[in-house]
């Protein structure tokens, strides 16, 4: 009789603490879901909001490589045009795949991928479009977004017709070349009136979907006082740490935007802005511009393989660093060429600094495996007084005297418009091997 009691009284005492600690137990599997699932819709939104960012950068780039291609006939152009216009198709793809019966998610992950999409945020797109395309701010960007089709292909066609046009020569028709690039910065306009509404449309719903879960959460969590002092911190210290994913995410992206991947210095488009700046800053001082091309890179490339290369081009570009003012700015443009920027200089001051740099380079010494190379450099110097010199014009003077150093034998710095070069030792072997 005693053991039953005592088992009795075990049992309702186990049954009332499961009484006491369910209520707990609810509320917090209910926030953990609800904490969950925003953070899960908030890093999908803004993956749509960073891909936009890509989609509508691409769509731009495109137009202005296709004028660039429309007005010169150069084929590189066209290929930056085609490899631009590949990223907002891409996504394009993604988009068709997922409003299929049945959604083929395969084609939509390519897709996303093809649009430059992080890996990781491709499943939380697919997820978002799948579940809740039918909610109000998702389907008025799904609608900005699909608005924007017919214009892709109209941008496509225009690229294939201006190719073929260009087959037979420049278009000497200045009235036709009008239209064209006309139409073509329409297009660019209508390209960024739907990507800021698609933005500002998942902007609103994002900032919705956060008034509506923090509801939710006042709402739970005002039902067991004590449990909401803990979840409220709870829940500040993840909004914290997700407000800081996402500033480090736009920051990366920002950098990644005007960055070399491979040597960390500015990129091309970087360097073109800073360099339209100090051409547009008509208060500055004297300009320097320095275009330097690595002779006969190719060898290395050839003989060791493009590892060694990449190698090479890194410590390149440390030594290009090295000695720089705050305020001047070492760019890769790409391949084995780079550039300097050295704002309020002098001519004189312009020319010691690209011996210098030749010299260190030329002293330099690169060494793959039991092979050794000699990193000599081709040096042009364009010196800019005139501020009303165009980014072309300034590139075009750097770029002529770049390619007279090289005509004339390599290794040594060349001014624009100067008869003689300056070189202050003579070359050595490009490669010396050990044994």
């Amino acid at each position: 009789m005693f053991r039953s009691t005592a088992s009795s009284t075990k049992g309702n005492n186990f049954l009332h603490v499961i009484k006491l600690v369910l209520p707990f137990a609810m509320v917090v599997v209910l926030q953990a879901a609800i904490a969950g699932f925003s953070l899960e819709v908030m890093s999908s939104v803004r993956a749509y909001v960073a891909g936009e960012a890509l989609w509508s950068r691409s769509q731009k780039n495109a137009v202005y490589f296709l004028n660039l291609y429309l007005r010169s006939g150069e084929p590189s152009q066209f290929a930056q045009y085609q490899a631009s216009l590949a990223v907002p198709i891409g996504d394009e793809y993604a988009r068709w795949a997922l409003e299929r019966d049945p959604i083929d998610v395969e084609i939509a992950r390519i897709g996303f991928l093809q649009g430059g999409n992080h890996p990781d945020d491709v499943p939380g797109l697919i997820w978002l479009f799948r579940h809740f395309n039918q909610v109000s701010f998702l389907q008025e960007a799904i609608r900005e977004w699909a608005a924007t089709d017919p214009m892709l292909l109209e941008l496509s066609v225009f690229g294939e017709v201006i190719r073929s046009e260009l087959k037979n020569g420049p278009i000497q028709d200045s009235g036709c070349l009008n239209v064209l690039s006309s139409r073509l910065s329409e297009l660019n306009r209508q390209f960024t009136v739907h990507a800021k509404r698609f933005s500002t449309v998942l902007g609103e719903g994002s900032r919705a979907i956060k008034v509506t879960l923090t509801c939710i959460n006042v709402i739970t969590a005002g039902m067991l006082m004590v449990l909401m002092v803990w979840h409220t911190r709870r829940l500040v210290l993840q909004r914290q740490a997700f407000e800081d994913a996402l500033q480090a995410e736009k920051e990366r992206l920002a950098f990644q935007a005007s960055h070399d991947w491979l040597t960390g210095l500015a990129n091309r488009r970087a360097f073109e802005a800073r360099l339209q700046a100090e051409l547009d800053n008509t208060a500055a001082g004297p300009l320097a511009l320095i275009l330097l091309d690595l002779d006969q890179f190719k060898n290395v490339n050839d003989s060791c393989g493009h590892l060694a290369g990449d190698r090479l081009l890194c410590q390149v570009s440390q030594l290009l660093r090295q000695d720089r003012r705050p305020h001047d700015l070492v760019a890769r443009l790409g391949g084995d060429e780079f550039s300097l920027i050295l704002p309020q200089c002098p001519p004189s001051s312009a020319i010691d600094i690209a011996e210098r740099l030749r010299r260190s380079l030329e002293l330099f010494s690169f060494t793959w495996g039991e092979r050794r190379f000699t990193a000599t450099a081709s040096v042009g110097i364009a010196c800019i007084a005139d501020r009303n010199t165009t980014l072309e014009d300034a590139m075009r003077r750097a770029d002529a005297a770049c390619y007279r150093a090289k005509e004339k034998g390599r290794n040594r710095v060349q001014v624009e418009g100067s008869l003689s070069d300056i070189v202050v030792v003579a070359p050595r072997p490009r490669e010396a091997a050990r044994a």
